[in-house]
């Protein structure tokens, strides 16, 4: 299992950097046929925008994985070991709920929806379905790291 924790956890890093790359090199080409060239790119405003809704879900679930996240852990720290596992138990399966009814089945019913509608995009002319993709495959990796960590919990080895 931490074999296929590593292999997600390093296909997120690699997307994030990426993705973060792609949106300083549209920045920097904005800024230089605007101040320049004296013609401003149509597009990068939109591709950055888009850049952004992907990078904040998608860091949003590798965060999560990698417990970059806020956690109020008063109750936690003075609780007993069984109780402590428990509340992660219920804290990860709060989370799998979330991800899956909002995410997951929002997300995928919001995707459908633009997709039969055929909005696309006003400079990039492209299916905004593709742009919400982002939320149930963000939605996809929360639970994989809730379900890898509850079996953590269930063993007793939980990451602090």
């Amino acid at each position: 299992m931490n074999r296929l924790r590593h292999l997600v956890d390093r296909a997120l890093e690699v997307l994030l950097a990426t993705l973060m790359a792609a949106m300083v090199m549209a920045v920097l080409w904005q800024v230089f046929t605007r101040f320049v060239l004296r013609d401003p790119s149509s597009m990068t405003e939109e591709l950055v925008r888009f850049g952004l809704i992907w990078l904040g879900l998608l860091g949003a679930a590798y965060g999560f994985g990698k417990r970059y996240h806020l956690a109020i852990d008063l109750l936690h720290r003075r609780s007993s070991k069984s109780i402590k596992r428990g509340l992660d138990l219920v804290t990860h399966l709060s989370v799998i709920i979330f991800a899956f009814w909002v995410l997951i089945v929002g997300g995928y019913r919001l995707v459908d929806l633009t997709l039969a509608m055929g909005q696309t995009s006003a400079a990039l002319e492209i299916e905004r379905g593709y742009i919400y993709l982002a939320l149930p495959i963000s939605g996809l990796a929360m639970i994989f790291y809730s379900v890898v960590s509850m079996l953590e919990a269930l063993r007793g080895h939980a990451r602090s």
